[in-house]
């Protein structure tokens, strides 16, 4: 028996994405949607791409991690509970630029991600190769919590606000509260923030012992096929409102843009920044992608579509 034992299994499976919440150097807690692969010995497997290492980084200072299912888009499943687990994780300097070590992880993105296949090939390949340069992270599950499913639907209507993120958070049924416990582990919970005068208040679960602290709001989509995504943090402090949460925001990530096509060749150009940095950091050569292996897996993926 594992920790993770204790989750209906066959729901995590079927979720297409985690909130996955890793701890920044100043403390705070930011969760960005990761897609994750269970391992038959209990642990979760994630991985993260040169472009996006924040997450590694992060690690290596401190492995303790959280990660929420509670977004069942994709997923078939009707009434879907959600999952936290809450637990340690590691992640290896040695980049990846194979499946090798990750090979169901890569067949089940290839399966549930279609359009993940033509980056494989000429002339996209050209430009993907930051996608393919991945870093493992083995999670230890060390506490699990089922939710009921979260039922609230539509975007709020609360009218103009001021504060940073409003617009954001604004398109979205709800949001994904990123904060801490009194242990200083990162903690989540779906929610429904709503602006006020002073910041984002809101409610969690009373099992979520979220303390005031750094903390931070996610949204985030994707369709059925995990395409047209998008996704923004809200990063702030957490105070208490009475018996109430409140974000005070103090800065919005959008790591991959608002979602309009024309912000496509910025992600592009950031992506192929952001894996040079750290390989320079490293001293380390360009790495080579295996890309006969990717194009197999990829074709395996295809075939099992039209079976």
């Amino acid at each position: 028996m594992t920790p993770l034992d204790e989750a209906p299994l066959d729901v995590l499976d079927a979720y297409r994405t985690c909130e996955f919440a890793t701890l920044g150097r100043d403390g705070t807690p930011a969760a960005w949607p990761t897609a994750v692969r269970r391992n038959d010995n209990g642990t979760l497997l994630l991985t993260t791409s040169l472009a996006f290492a924040q997450k590694a980084l992060n690690i290596r200072r401190d492995g303790r991690v959280g990660l929420l299912f509670s977004d069942p888009t994709g997923s078939g499943l009707t009434d879907a509970p959600q999952i936290f687990v809450g637990g340690r994780a590691e992640c290896p300097d040695e980049i990846m630029t194979g499946p090798d070590g990750a090979e169901d992880y890569w067949r089940m993105l290839f399966e549930r991600q279609p359009h993940s296949r033509s980056y494989v090939s000429a002339p996209a390949r050209w430009t993907m190769d930051w996608y393919y340069l991945r870093l493992l992270i083995t999670v230890t599950p060390e506490q699990v919590v089922v939710r009921p499913p979260f039922t609230v639907s539509g975007p709020q209507d609360a009218g103009p606000s001021p504060l940073p993120g409003a617009e954001q958070l604004s398109r979205y049924a709800s949001a994904v509260l990123a904060a801490r416990d009194a242990s200083g582990a990162p903690v989540l919970a779906r929610t429904r923030p709503a602006p006020t005068d002073g910041g984002y208040v809101m409610d969690v679960p009373a099992e979520c012992a979220a303390v005031p602290g750094p903390a931070s709001l996610l949204v985030h989509r994707h369709d059925e096929s995990m395409n047209n995504m998008h996704n923004a943090l809200v990063r702030g402090r957490l105070e208490t409102a009475g018996d109430r949460l409140l974000l005070v925001p103090e800065k919005v990530v959008e790591p991959m843009g608002s979602g309009r096509a024309s912000d496509a060749l910025g992600v592009l150009r950031r992506t192929k920044r952001a894996t040079e940095r750290y390989l320079e950091r490293r001293a380390l050569p360009r790495p080579k992608v295996r890309w006969d292996e990717f194009r197999a897996l990829a074709a395996a993926a295809r075939r099992g579509d039209s079976d």
